[in-house]
């Protein structure tokens, strides 16, 4: 017995934002749930009214958990990059002000390893 899920297939533009991993996991969680009503199918064949009931019942929590996480998932994955392109502005505009106050550069560094032995120290 295999259950076909709309939506279950990945756009390229799906495959490259955040929730790509939710939808493994959630395509994962789906061929598991399919294994086990194919299980049970062939061990209980008078049962598959309710293993087919039971097996559409997992599937529709498998969608609303992922469909839960997708929001966050893809909202992690769009801070990461801001970090990262921030982080890297950062070291561009340090490195770029180092470079044209050499002199000024090493001084703010010196007093600023004095303040914080001084305050380590207390």
């Amino acid at each position: 017995m295999k259950t076909t899920v709309p939506g279950s297939t990945m756009s390229p533009s799906e495959r490259l934002n955040g929730s790509s991993t939710v939808n493994k996991a959630s395509s994962s969680a789906h061929a598991v749930v399919d294994s086990i009503a194919e299980a049970a199918d062939e061990a209980a064949r008078k049962a598959k009214p309710a293993i087919d009931k039971a097996a559409a019942i997992a599937h529709h929590a498998v969608d609303n958990a992922a469909g839960a996480v997708a929001p966050t998932a893809d909202w992690l994955a769009e801070q990461g990059e801001n970090v990262s392109a921030k982080q890297k502005k950062l070291v561009a505009d340090t490195r770029s002000y180092v470079s044209a106050n050499p002199l000024k550069a090493v001084g703010i560094a010196v007093v600023a390893g004095f303040l914080l032995s001084r305050i380590i120290r207390r």
